[in-house]
Formats: structure tokens, sequence, C-alpha cells
């Protein structure tokens, strides 16, 4: 009798050890999130917001902070976790923003600091990080430090870059070499109080800091520490690699491209951008960053984004140094917006994702795709609206990171007929009313569409800042939500697929299938692959898989573009895998095969685990308290 009695509590020991151990056969079979975990900015969307245009809540025809606040819940339900704001700091608004008057305060027109703060306070509520926009490489011209700057104020001499004039033979005053503004124009302004020129390498109103002054370097560092005290998750830099330029002020050589001396293309820019000391102070303030966040180690990683458009051998040493030495946790990768277009075919595409990632350095780096800004036309203008889709399941569906612009979740379109009276974007206005349409960025900034009442929803006044673009009646936020099909509902659909442990984690493979139909697969151990298509032409195209794809059991539809002839769970058997694709449309799939086990059958065996924990160890106290019962009734018979 007492040996039988022992034999059943041991047996329930021995179970409960099989189930609740950690390493265990059935429980191994599960992936918990804190296995797959990589941190938070290595697989975000960043949702770009250009304050200006997002939302008013005032009624004066400019999007403020306090508008954007009441629109962070629309992000989380969109799935949004992560978002920067272009320049939100007091600005006299030549460069709207990007010309700083005091780093510390907020612009008044966007609100107070106090706005700020519950901006930060309803983000982190809802799970959603801030990242800004932040602009070093040159301030406003009534910031303070100017003004000190060209007083000659102890201090402040040389917080900026001053040069004397150079006496040509007719004894006049001229600029001390050939650099042009990207702005058009000079890169030169003379200030007559300090009798020196400044440089500017973009609006005049926009002089450029010396980053060869250690005050300058420490100013900018406290800045930075300034705002990461305040919340902020991150900063976007600004123009990076045109920090530094060559202390000889050689001129530079022609590029050949323009007889115009006054335009930005009449050189070629090896002595004002890109030089060692740029990347230097991007290896300086990641590691500023990184010290500020292991003092804090309740908040997340605080990242650096870098807007420089570069190279692929100076963006690649900006993730890492051949040293190992790491900057930029993003490097912008621009290729998306400055390598194709709607004439480029599916061989374009798979060459512009490939080199990126042969070039990116291995090891915790992240590759990031960006797909639009506010400095060039939007993805419907440059693809097409039919594109929209196609475009959004690529950036959604490549490893690393993916970048939205405001907007181009609906597919918002470029308006291209903005008058020249209502053109504000100064390129634009430089060059004059018979050219402004060809270089303004006034189109691609217009405010969002957010239903189809007066300006979209957007203000309530009666102009806005920018016009609104008139197709805001039929495009627009709540008609898409409320619509059978939308691009927002596409979006959305991305979005949830992203949090699968595929899109983190699962290798990755792309090639041409045709001219002008390329695919891309993502697999993981245990998960159904994920596949990619996407035709860039503008007619149907029939598209064979079977030489892509390894001998699946069965292809399912995930996501269909709002043109698609097929829907989500459309099935297409093993014996064909032929598809059709209307013109510059997409799909992604899901790749059956018999080794994979499917997001439900995951599910379903990890109800089934928690369940049959729950079981057993009920199982195992039951016979705990059985033996011991047993066992106090034997010892009262004894006695």
């Amino acid at each position: 009798m007492r040996a039988k009695l022992n034999r059943i509590p041991l047996f329930s020991l021995l179970l409960a050890v099989v189930v609740l151990y950690p390493g265990s056969g059935m429980s191994s079979l599960v992936k918990s999130e804190s296995e797959d975990f990589i941190d938070w900015w290595q697989h975000t969307v960043f949702y770009q917001i250009y304050p200006r245009s997002f939302k008013d809540s005032n009624g004066d025809g400019i999007g403020d902070l306090p508008g954007i606040t009441s629109k962070l819940q629309y992000l989380a339900e969109t799935g949004i976790t992560a978002t920067w704001l272009s320049p939100i700091f007091q600005s006299p608004m030549v460069d709207f923003g990007y010309d700083i008057s005091d780093y510390r305060k907020i612009q008044p027109e966007y609100g107070s600091m106090e706005d700020f703060q519950q901006l930060i306070d309803k983000a982190y509520e809802l799970g959603i990080k801030i990242v800004l926009d932040f602009v070093p490489n040159h301030s406003s011209d009534e910031h303070e430090w100017f003004k000190k700057s060209a007083a000659k104020e102890p201090g402040y001499e040389d917080y900026y870059v001053w040069v004397d004039p150079k006496i040509d033979e007719k004894g006049e005053r001229q600029p001390p070499n050939n650099w042009q503004s990207v702005f058009y124009g000079s890169a030169w302004e003379w200030h007559e109080s300090r009798q020196q020129y400044y440089l500017h390498q973009f609006t005049k109103e926009q002089p450029d800091l010396n980053y060869r002054n250690p005050a300058v370097v420490q100013a900018m560092d406290d800045v930075i520490l300034f705002w990461l005290n305040k919340g902020v998750a991150g900063f976007r830099i600004d123009a990076v690699n045109h920090m530094f330029e060559v202390e000889s002020l050689e001129d530079e050589p022609l590029s050949g491209k323009t007889t115009d001396p006054l335009s930005y293309d009449y050189t070629r820019h090896i002595y004002t951008k890109d030089l060692p000391e740029v990347l230097a102070m991007v290896q300086h303030w990641r590691q500023l960053l990184d010290d500020f966040s292991s003092k804090h180690p309740k908040g997340p990683t605080r990242i650096m984004m870098t807007e420089a458009y570069a190279g692929l051998t100076t963006l690649a040493d900006y993730y890492e140094d051949r040293q190992g030495v790491r900057g930029s946790h993003l490097p912008f990768n621009f290729h998306f917006i400055t390598d194709v277009n709607g004439d480029s075919d599916a061989r374009d595409f798979v060459y512009n994702v490939e080199k990126w990632l042969i070039y990116m350095p291995r090891g915790g780096h992240a590759a990031n795709w960006v797909m639009g800004n506010h400095d060039n036309p939007r993805v419907a203008s440059r693809f097409g609206p039919t594109a929209v889709d196609a475009m959004n399941m690529l950036l959604m569906t490549l490893p690393g990171v993916a970048v939205t612009y405001n907007g181009e979740e609906l597919g918002m379109q470029d308006y291209r007929d903005i008058s020249w009276e209502d053109t504000v974007d100064p390129p634009a206005r430089y060059v004059g009313e018979k050219l402004f349409k060809d270089v303004s960025r006034d189109p691609e900034r217009t405010p969002f569409q957010w239903n189809n009442t007066s300006n979209g929803g957007f203000s309530e006044a009666a102009k806005t800042w920018l016009p609104v673009h008139p197709n805001y009646k039929k495009l627009n936020l709540a008609a898409q939500k409320l619509a059978a099909k939308s691009h927002y509902k596409v979006y959305t659909s991305l979005m949830e697929l992203r949090k699968a442990a595929i899109m983190r984690r699962g290798r990755f493979i792309i090639e041409p299938i045709s001219r002008w139909v390329f695919a891309f697969k993502r697999s993981y151990t245990n998960f159904d692959s994920i596949v990619t298509i996407i035709n860039v032409s503008d007619k149907q195209q029939l598209v064979n898989l079977s030489e892509f794809l390894n001998q699946p059991k069965k292809l399912v539809v995930e996501i269909a573009g709002v043109e698609s002839a097929y829907e989500k769970g459309d099935s297409l058997l093993a014996v064909a895998f032929e598809l059709n694709l209307p013109p510059r449309g997409g799909l992604v799939l899901s790749e059956r095969c018999s080794t994979a086990m499917s997001a439900q059958r995951r599910n379903l065996v990890k109800q089934l685990i928690k369940s049959a924990q729950v079981v057993l160890v009920a199982f195992l106290f039951y016979n705990l308290w059985r033996h011991k019962w047993t066992k106090v009734k034997i010892n009262q018979q004894r006695f």
C-alpha cells in the first residue's frame, strides 16, 4: 500500500516538471514574445507628421500641437507606435521651421510647452514614441547666437562661419569662393555691421553654425539633453552631411550639368558635403544618446535617424565605420525616392533593395525604407494613383524599418495647381513665377484630408496656410474607413501583418520574375512564408511563381489591393501558381508548406498547452492532497 501511494505523487511531480520547465519539448514549439524580442526601433513604422498640415485645433488655418494630440488615437488605431514631427521649435518660418530662432521653445503658432507636454503624455499613454526633427546645420538669423556673433560678443565670435571678402581687379567686394546655396544663388551673404560674409548653405536667413568651435558642439549637446529630459525618444537630424566645410575655402570643381553659376548643380560639392568630420559628429551624438539611455534604463532606447542624400558607402559608414564605431541608428535610405520612379522596371527595384542590404553592416543594425517625405512628390504622384497599395506592400513587408509620410496611407496626391499667389515654399519663390511649379514642395505639403467637410476636416478657417487638395471630397480618411476596400484598409492590414514574428525575424530573398514583376519572400522556421509580388508596369501581368517558390502546398491571399480581383483568403492551388496582377498592383500571400505551422494552429497549440498545464497542475495538487489525507488516516488507524 505504501509503495503505491508513493508512486502517485512522484509521477505527478514528473508531469509538472515536464509541463512547467521552460526547456521542455512541448512548450518550445511556441515562441514567446520575449524570445522573439528585438529593440523597438528595429522594426517599427515611423510616421512622419508635418505639423503645419496635420490638424488645426484653433481655426487659424495652421496645424498645431493640440491638433496632433487630438489625432494620436487615430495613429494608435492604425497601428503606429512611433512618429517624428517636422520642426516645432520657435522660428520666423522663412523655411517653415527649418530656420530655428530658439531651440528650447515651441513655435507660438503650434502651441506652448504645456501643449507639447500634453502631447508627450498622451502619446505615452497610447504607446506611441515621439521623435523630433532636429536642425543642427544652421539656425535662423534671428537666433540670439547669430546676433551676438555678428556683434562679436566674447564667446560668440566664431559661432558661425565668417569670412573676409575677396577683392576683384576692379576693387569690388566679392564672395570668397564659388559655393552655391541649395536654394539657388551664392552660399555667402554680406553682413554690413560685421563687415564679413557668412555662410548659408540654404536660405540667407539660415546661417551655418561652426562645428569646429567646441562651444557650438556643447551648446547643441545641451539642446539634445533638454529635449530628451522632456520625454522624446530621439531625433531625426536634418541635412547632417552639410555640417562641415573645408577650412581652405577652395572653389568647388564644375559639374558640367549647367552653365548657370548660381545653380546648385553648377559645381560638385566635394568641399561642402560629406566631409569626414560629419561622421565623427554623428558618432559623438550616438554616444550622447547611448549614455542617456544607460542612465535612464526604464525608458526606451533613445535613437537617431539622419537625413543625408549621400553615396551608399558613406551612408553605410553612418551605421558603423570600419573601426566598428557606431553612428546613426537609421541613416535614411532614400533610394525609393531618388533611384526609382514610375518608369523603373522590376530589375531597378530589386537592385535598389539588394544594394542597401549588401552595404548595410551586420550585427544589430536595421534596414530602413523611406517611400516619401515633405520634400518630394507623393507616392501617388510619382508612381501613379493605382500604385499606392503595391508601394505600401513593398514598404511594409521588407525587413527592417518603414517610414510613412502622413497621408500616404490614404494615397493622397500632390496638388500641382497651387497658384503663384498661394505658393510659399522658399525655392519656388526664388525661381519666380515662370518656373515655380518645377521646384515647389508645396504640392506634397497640403493639409491632411480627414473627411469631406470644409477644408477636408483639417481646419475651420476661411483660408488655410496652403489650399487643401480639391479631391478631398472623395479622397479622405472617413470615406476610406467606410469603404469595403480602400488604401487605408490595405495599410492597416499591412500594419497588422508586421506584428508577426516572421516579419521581424524572417529571412529574405528577392528576385525579378520578369521585366515588370518582382517578388520577395520572408521565411522563418515553423511559420508559413510570406510572399510579396509587385507589378510595376501599366499593364496587367500574368505571373507564374513555380520557379520562385519551393513546392508549396498552396498559396493563400493575405492582402490584396483595392483594384485586385483577389480577396483575402483566396487559395491558389499547387497545380498552377499563376495569377493576374493588375497594372501597378501587388499581392501579399502566405506560402502554405507541410512543414510550416499556421498562425491559427500555433494559437490552438498555445491554448491546448495552457489548458493541459492547468489540468495537470490541478491533478498534481489533488494527488498530493489525497496522499497526505490517506497518510493521516493510516496513522490514525495505527493508534
